[in-house]
């Protein structure tokens, strides 16, 4: 059955079936509600229909249900909008609808980071089939089922439409993003003097970090992120995402901070995706990194998200703005909707379907400058001792920095490093570890101090 827009005759209506309805799923209905465009949203399915919910349902237009089934085997659903959360339920959920013929909205950048090309594969085959015969009562003369998922990573920055449709003419070589408010918030309390503690516990306060902060600090969320950046940027998906070196922000201290400001540098946490001059491989990877103040990336502050992209056509850009909330995250989502409901929904820029000529060869021994923290006991030679360790693992030290010791017992002391690989690091700090002079395992970090 087709429908009509009340307000426009001849502008189609698009008829959505929602699954989820908490904070962003509230947002989505209330900005649809809102606006009274051409689209309806005539079911709701929850978990538990008979939860509080903070927005006003007009019971006359949608209807609010624990079954899913009333949306996937409804002809007149056009688009499936999945704001739920999770990765098991959630798959089920958008390859059933797809199979339907409908549409997909999603922001649900886990699901998506673990089953993207499975994803993709049901939305060609969802063509496909819809080539042959619709099965969407939306009259617009684009109906073939689309996907669309600009809210699953940093919110409410239309980053994922900018990598689909803007860079079609260029050739990207580093995307860089800050894609978790939790953990930006927490690192800019902390450069002014916050404690880790005492800031993760006023971001739990705040609604912006779970009670389990696992996925914020660790730094899996971004890792999640930057694996769909990368698919888009470059056409593949690095696979499984646990693969990715990701490193949290939970060992990052006040000293580091200090030695930051000496370096005129700021800590973020950063996702990156890089492709690497002379060997042409792809790199991916999550860590803290020390940015000059004056990378655009620096300009993030409390929980607001950054994403640079850097191509040959138009050097280095950055796109900010605020990487999650209810209004954010759901304006992300109804723009999503409202591109499917015009048949403007872009196809992926790359669908990660490139032959294996043109694929690159994915290196996870990532190589970068470094910033080494090294906890000691003041005693004789330990500049020695390190200088002839670096040298074992292949180490360049660039430079060595120390503030003014203030207990012998309890010192820190900083080295960078010229172009290396992380695998060095990595086994530099662990041989240190274990000297005697060793308070505790040292901290490595990339470095980003060039503009």
């Amino acid at each position: 059955m087709t429908s009509t827009n009340s307000n426009d005759s001849k502008t189609p209506l698009l008829r959505i079936g929602m699954f989820g309805g908490g904070t962003v799923g509230g947002g989505v209905y209330e900005l649809l509600q809102q606006q009274q465009r051409s689209v309806v949203v005539t079911h709701i399915c929850v978990r538990d229909v008979s939860k509080p919910r903070d927005f006003v349902l007009d019971a006359a237009v949608t209807t609010l249900t624990d079954q899913p089934s009333l949306l996937f085997d409804n002809p007149d659903i056009d688009c499936v909008v999945e704001v739920m959360g999770g990765t098991t339920l959630a798959k089920t959920i958008v390859l059933k609808a797809l199979a339907a013929g409908k549409s997909v909205v999603t922001a649900n950048k886990a699901l998506l980071a673990e089953h993207l090309d499975e994803i993709l594969q049901a939305v060609t085959s969802a063509a496909t089939a819809a080539a042959s015969n619709s099965n969407s009562s939306y009259s617009n003369s684009n109906n073939t089922p689309q996907l669309a998922y600009e809210a699953a990573v940093c919110g409410g920055i239309p980053i994922i439409h900018l990598l689909q449709s803007s860079y079609s003419a260029d050739q990207i070589s580093t995307v860089a993003g800050i894609c978790n408010g939790t953990t930006n918030f927490m690192l800019c309390a902390m450069e002014q003097g916050a404690d880790y503690g005492v800031v993760l516990k006023q971001a739990q306060d705040l609604g912006y970090a779970e009670a389990d902060p696992a996925a914020d600090v660790e730094g899996w969320d971004v890792r999640a992120k930057i694996c769909l950046l990368s698919h888009l940027a470059f056409g593949q998906t690095v696979l499984p995402v646990e693969n990715i070196p990701c490193q949290g922000i939970a060992n990052v201290a006040a000293v580091d901070f200090e030695y930051a400001a000496i370096m005129k540098a700021t800590i973020k946490l950063v996702g990156t995706a890089t492709v690497n001059n002379d060997t042409n491989a792809l790199s991916v990877y999550v860590s803290p990194v020390m940015v000059a103040q004056t990378h655009l990336l620096a300009s993030a502050r409390g929980s607001g998200n950054a994403v640079a992209v850097t191509s040959d056509n138009m050097g280095t850009c950055a796109y900010t703005g605020p990487g999650a909330g209810r209004f954010p995250t759901a304006n992300s989502v109804v723009a999503d909707i409202y591109r499917i409901a015009a048949g403007q929904n872009p196809a992926p820029r790359n669908t990660g379907t490139s032959t294996a000529t043109t694929k690159r060869a994915v290196d996870l021994d990532y190589s970068a400058k470094f910033y080494i923290r090294i906890p000691y006991a003041d005693s004789l030679g330990i500049i020695r001792s390190v200088g002839a360790l670096a040298e074992k693992h292949g180490v360049s030290i660039h430079s060595i920095l120390q503030n003014p010791m203030e207990d012998p017992a309890k010192a820190d002391f900083c080295l960078t490093t010229d172009q290396c690989r992380h695998s060095a690091v990595t086994a530099l700090c662990a041989e240190i570890a274990k000297q005697e002079y060793a308070r505790g395992a040292p901290l490595a970090m990339p470095l980003m101090l060039e503009r």
